[in-house]
């Protein structure tokens, strides 16, 4: 198996020139985590435009919870820096923690607090809180105001997260596996949810899942988290367009895939050298399948394909 790092995208001479990308809302430079004797982030840069949802993706144990807490500053780092909104992420507090929603992964905090009382105390800390959307998503979930948050099951905690991450009508929002434990209808409404706050201009949301029909649903960006750090940021559309999954079969079988140009990954299964290829030249391939004494297919892969592949 041979894997090699995706190559950056480069427009040709003659692409028109495309408007100005909207300013970052969150700039990463040369960031560094630890836990004891391992390092999870490893001089990670990353620039978040404002106005994409991102999905963050990587295998589990690959650094996501870790860097979304770091760009939060609810966790220490050792080294880099973090902007946000402009501003040096020192620790978190200000005016700019207004403008952030945050659902993590496990929600376990005032279980002696019922439901109400919660939102309402939260509510206090919040420039902008929409009651009305609060009241509508309580029904909708059948979330029970006078329950304590300790009785509440997994998915309703999650559920409670949400409301109380999108009710002040953040700027910037941060999901942690926001959905792992709602069933199938609860995380359509939270998607539908999600896709109408960012209807309104300048919203941004990075989004860490597993499931990516989600993401393919919200049309996101796809960051990948690898190696301790950003391998790449692309428009799902771009990835699909531009990636390519080439399979090529003969009796005889193979050694070893064959060498492509653009080959990113590769494998031998069976009688099939599988390939994902980037801007695959398909009369090269062609060329080598008849040279080869092979057939050949050419796929486009899902979201799901390329994070195995990937990640």
């Amino acid at each position: 198996m041979s894997v090699t790092p995706l190559a950056a995208a480069m427009p040709p001479a003659s692409t028109p020139v495309q408007p100005a990308p909207a300013p970052a809302v969150l700039e990463v430079r040369a960031l560094n985590k630890s836990f004891k004797q391992r390092q999870v982030l490893r001089s990670l840069d990353w620039s978040v435009p404002g106005g994409r949802v991102i999905g963050l993706l990587g295998r589990n144990g690959a650094g996501k919870t870790t860097l979304l807490r770091c760009l939060l500053g609810l966790s220490p780092i050792d080294g880099g820096n973090i902007t946000l909104f402009g501003e040096p992420m020192l620790e978190p507090g200000g005016e700019r923690m207004h403008r952030i929603g945050f659902v993590p992964q496990t929600f376990d905090l005032f279980p002696w607090m019922k439901v109400r009382a919660y939102l309402d105390f939260t509510a206090a800390f919040y420039a902008r809180w929409n009651h009305d959307l609060v009241t509508r998503l309580l029904a909708t979930w059948e979330l029970d105001v006078k329950q304590k948050i300790g009785e509440l099951s997994q998915g309703q905690r999650q559920k409670l997260a949400i409301v109380r991450a999108i009710a002040p009508d953040p700027d910037l929002l941060v999901l942690d596996e926001p959905v792992a434990s709602l069933d199938p209808q609860a995380r359509r409404a939270f998607m539908g949810e999600l896709l109408t706050l960012m209807r309104a201009p300048g919203k941004t949301v990075i989004f860490s899942t597993h499931i990516t029909a989600d993401l393919e649903r919200a049309g996101a960006d796809i960051a990948l988290l690898r190696d301790g750090r950003i391998q790449f940021t692309r428009p799902l559309a771009e990835l699909r367009e531009r990636l390519k999954r080439v399979v090529l079969a003969r009796a005889e079988g193979w050694a070893q895939a064959p060498t492509v140009a653009g080959s990113l990954k590769s494998h031998v299964q069976d009688e099939q050298a599988v390939l994902l290829v980037e801007d695959p030249v398909i009369d090269s391939l062609h060329a080598l399948a008849m040279r080869e004494n092979a057939s050949m297919h050419i796929e486009t892969p899902t979201l799901e394909d390329l994070f195995v592949e990937l990640a």
